[in-house]
């Protein structure tokens, strides 16, 4: 209420006086006199600018005396005196050594700076290259432009089927802070607990922002949480909304796989609106419909209808003659009953998606600028998951799936954030008060399905369709900043100082499905009980039901001096204190050095930290997961239920003893060189290590098959039990490399030049025993706990599921109207362990691979523009898993819902062919799009 008290009565003052600037408008252009879309012009002196729309158009409100600084990647920069005017055109001319923009993420300077000048290695992805090719999704076109930013869809993985992991520098999904306009986005409301990369960890839903919004995105690939909080152990993607204040834009793009199926519908489009000269509104809105498509291959399962409920010969077939009758008998029924042996989908979710962003500021008077930004998407998505044959009775309902059934999981994905602020210089300082607020709701709704327990029978209708609950979260942040820039201070000749304060509230929330879709209704098959709850996604139960809520409040300094012209240092501090877990502090210290004209040493060394999110202290489950082709009730166990803790209150029940949740800790280290080669060539090196220790991960699966295991479960109708822990600590060393050259080979013709690569290698180091004792205290049936926790599975999926390198090889060429892109991406190797190191005979390595985009275009009139392309054009895909390496009688092989992809398992049975963590395997992909600007 403070804090809203106060934006109040600043934004009334604001009111009541009148402005004392004046507004400038103008063209940016080029020698030829076209248009230059997406040029910077600042205020100099401040941080007040702009960018140009899609002709070169600008509006800007500045001083009567202001200088404007003019920007554009590969034109140089004019300084524009403005003495009163309030019209001015201003023609660029080509420079190859302008290669460079600023940025403004990783530091709070009032000047931006350009991002070979930084302290810290920044990637800047423009809107052109967003919109360059095939991918449509800001997760995906990250994996495809940064070489640090690692995204891959998954399958049959529950709800990561619709919500994409996506990692930096090698670390988790939760270990990369989201912005947008420089303020912190919230997470995502799932938490990842199937077998995928990123298993533990709660993201951020990048694909909820319409690429049509984005102006730019900035990539800090650096330890920031000195700087902006908890989550920015690997580094912060800055997205920045488009802030034109004329034009309208639109596109439409169309494709499909080259089998015909994976189709994708796109339509966006972004209106820049003038505000009476005193500011500005973008809209932006998009639609996309991603088609689901299948690379699963023939069920090889010995028996579809006859045998047991894994598919395999029951026991009573011991003789080979007996085995071919019953095969014989059991493929006369598949072919009498048209049964399809691919029965499974495998591949990507079939999505549809609905949002809109806008983005507006506007000048009240007096200097007092205020400012608002935020979104809603509404997503639906549907993927399957694992088929019930029809021997499986104790899972179906004969009487309504026969021949057995492939199960749906329908989600629906609302997404809501809106920023709103109120900026003022004052004694000086620029003043930034601002409140973010954002929700992510996932709601589940299961459909071609029963639940097994339910009595069943002529005259009986049990549903085939469930609600089985949602997921929330929200967040609210309120920030105060102050930032001024200070000369000539004792021997400093600048100093940028910056402060200020930050008030964060979180809820989680997880709500019940509706009765059918968890409960247990009885039913028996003899002696046999059946399953309970909807069939592939049980809902949550009541007692999974969770509102829970947390706040921190924190203070920063950051301080910045260009102590000699060859010579800045970066300084930062941040105090946080969390009322669920306590305080943190995190500091950091980055400087570079010029060494030569040209050629510059930078570098940073700091702590940080991250909170355990809610969902990780309070997300409970029960979900149906195949292990070796048997159904099993798994429990996810939050981290505050006594079955984790050391006892049962008052019962003497002995638990697994793991300590409440703390923050991971981290420090940071990275140093690197930039070089400006020839005047036409950048080239930026640096590398990195991060040390983390109380890493926060999920455990692996333990089971009644140990005596501990079955006691500390008891009653409980679950065979397997998950928790979080602080586990492990790990290392993280890698380096990154930037090189661009940006040519000027004519009035109408420019080549543009990049090539980027990272190379990392994350290792576990320790098991942190402190935090999880694993019931020591109980002196039989404990063998092997301590590696269940953190077994060789779960090492192998954080240690190298993710590709370790990546190489970004690409080239741009325009002549007149036409231009070309081509792009080539080398996805590294993966590695694949079993958990249990008797089975490492079925270890694998999936080589490296490179895939290749190219896309061609042409700007038919000045409206008009048409773009055709392929991604992935020699329709490479990953390695194939082994399949039966030692010819197993019951075909084992490769079970994804374990792992990546991953476990020797006979759930398998040979449909499961690639693995989906380099690049997934949709295989070529081509695409039409027409782009369309009007004023």
């Amino acid at each position: 209420m403070k804090h809203l008290l106060l934006f109040v009565l600043l934004l009334l003052a604001g009111l009541t006086v009148e402005a004392q600037k004046i507004t400038v408008t103008g063209r940016v252009l080029d020698a030829a006199g076209g248009g230059l879309p997406g040029s910077t012009v600042l205020e100099r002196g401040t941080t007040n600018g702009t960018s140009t729309g899609a002709n070169g158009e600008f509006s800007l409100s500045v001083a009567p005396e202001a200088t404007l600084t003019v920007q554009a990647i590969g034109f140089a920069a004019q300084q524009i005196a403005l003495n009163g005017r309030t019209t001015v055109d201003v023609r660029l001319a080509a420079a190859a050594t302008d290669l460079n923009e600023v940025v403004v993420t990783g530091s709070r300077a009032t000047e931006g700076r350009s991002n070979i000048l930084t302290t810290a290695p920044v990637d800047v992805i423009s809107a052109r290259e967003i919109k360059a090719f095939a991918q449509t999704d800001v997760s995906q076109i990250l994996s495809y432009v940064a070489p640090s930013f690692q995204s891959s869809r998954q399958t049959i993985s529950d709800g990561t089927d619709h919500i994409d992991p996506a990692s930096l520098r090698g670390l988790g999904p939760d270990q990369v802070l989201v912005l947008v306009n420089g303020k912190r986005r919230h997470n995502s409301a799932l938490v990842n607990i199937n077998g995928t990369i990123g298993r533990g960890s709660v993201g951020t839903d990048l694909n909820v922002i319409p690429t049509a919004s984005i102006k730019r995105i900035e990539v800090l690939r650096d330890g920031a949480a000195a700087l902006y909080g908890s989550d920015a152990i690997a580094g912060v993607i800055n997205i920045q909304l488009k802030d034109d204040s004329t034009g309208v834009t639109a596109s439409s793009t169309v494709g499909e796989t080259v089998e015909k199926d994976g189709g994708v519908i796109q339509a966006d489009f972004n209106v820049g609106i003038g505000l009476n000269k005193h500011g500005f509104l973008d809209v932006s809105g998009q639609f996309q419909k991603h088609a689901a498509y299948n690379r699963g291959f023939a069920d090889t399962a010995p028996l579809i209808y006859l045998g047991n409920n894994s598919g395999n010969y029951p026991a009573s077939a011991t003789t080979e003659q007996s085995r071919r009758d019953l095969k014989a008998q059991d493929d006369a029924l598949v072919a009498q009953r048209g049964f399809n042996r691919n029965d499974l989908r495998i591949g990507n979710a079939a999505t549809r998606n609905y949002g809109g962003f806008l983005n507006g500021g506007y000048r009240l008077g007096r200097g007092y600028e205020v400012y608002l930004s935020g979104g809603a998407t509404y997503r639906t998505g549907t993927s399957a998951g694992f088929n019930r044959l029809s021997n499986q009775a104790t899972q179906s309902d004969l009487t309504i799936f026969p021949d057995g059934f492939l199960p749906l999981i329908n989600t629906v994905i609302y997404d809501q954030s809106a920023i709103v602020g109120l900026r003022k210089n004052f004694a000086g300082f620029a003043v930034d008060l601002s409140n973010t607020f954002g929700r992510n709701e996932l709601g589940y709704y299961i459909s071609n399905t029963v639940n097994a327990s339910l009595p069943q029978g002529p005259g009986i209708s049990n549903p085939t369709d469930f609600y089985a609950g949602r997921l929330v979260f929200l967040q609210n942040t309120t920030n105060l900043g102050f930032s001024r820039k200070f000369t000539d201070v004792g021997f400093l000749p600048t100093v940028n100082v910056a402060f200020g304060g930050e008030y964060r509230y979180d809820k989680f929330l997880i709500g019940k499905g509706e009765y059918a879709s968890y409960v247990n209704g009885g039913r028996l098959i003899g002696t046999t009980p059946t399953a309970s709850g909807s069939q592939v996604f049980p809902g949550y139960q009541p007692q999974d039901e969770v509102n829970k809520n947390r706040n921190n409040v924190a203070g920063y300094i950051d301080l910045e001096s260009d102590i000699t012209e060859k010579l800045l240092v970066h300084v930062a501090g941040r105090a946080e204190n969390y009322s669920d877990f306590g305080g943190s502090v995190s500091g950091q210290a980055a400087a570079r050095y010029s060494i030569l004209d040209g050629l510059a040493l930078r570098g940073s060394i700091g702590n940080g930290f991250r909170a355990p999110s809610l969902q990780q202290r309070y997300f409970t489950n029960t979900s149906t997961q195949f292990v070796s082709g048997l159904p099993n009730q798994v429990l996810t166990v939050n981290n505050e239920n006594p079955i984790v803790r050391n006892s049962f209150g008052g019962t003497g029940q002995q638990g697994f003893g793991v300590a409440p949740l703390k923050k991971e800790n981290s420090t940071n280290y990275s140093v690197g060189l930039t070089a400006r080669v020839a005047k036409t060539i950048t080239l930026t090196i640096d590398a990195y290590q991060i040390e983390i220790t109380d890493r926060i991960v999920l455990s692996s699966q333990f089971t009644r098959t140990n005596p501990t295991v079955n006691t500390i479960l008891g009653t409980l109708p679950v065979s397997r039990v998950q928790f979080f822990a602080n586990a492990v600590n790990t290392r993280t060393q890698g380096i990154d490399i930037v090189a661009n050259e940006r040519l000027v080979l004519g009035e109408k013709s420019r080549l543009g030049l990049t090539a980027a690569a990272n190379f990392n290698e994350t290792t576990v180091r320790s098991f942190n025993s402190t935090s999880t004792t694993i019931n020591n205290d109980v002196t039989t049936g404990t063998t092997g706990l301590q590696n269940t926790l953190f077994d060789r599975q779960q090492r192998a999926r954080l240690e190298s599921g993710n590709p370790r390198s990546k190489i970004n090889l690409s080239a741009n060429y325009g002549y007149g109207i036409f231009s070309i892109e081509a792009r080539a991406v080398r996805f590294g190797e993966v590695q694949y362990k079993d958990a249990d190191p008797a089975r490492s005979f079925i270890d694998q390595t999936f080589a490296a691979k490179w895939v290749t985009d190219l896309t061609l275009s042409a700007q038919i009139t000045k409206q008009v523009g048409l773009i055709v392309g392929a991604n992935n054009l020699f329709n490479v895909y990953p390695d194939k898993f082994i399949q039966n390496p030692r010819n197993d009688v019951n075909n084992f092989s490769v079970d994804p819902n374990l792992s990546y992809n991953s476990t020797l398992d006979n759930t398998n049975r040979g449909r499961f062919v690639y693995n989906a963590n380099q690049f997934g395997f949709s295989g070529a992909f081509y695409f039409a799009r027409v782009n369309v600007t009007l004023l």
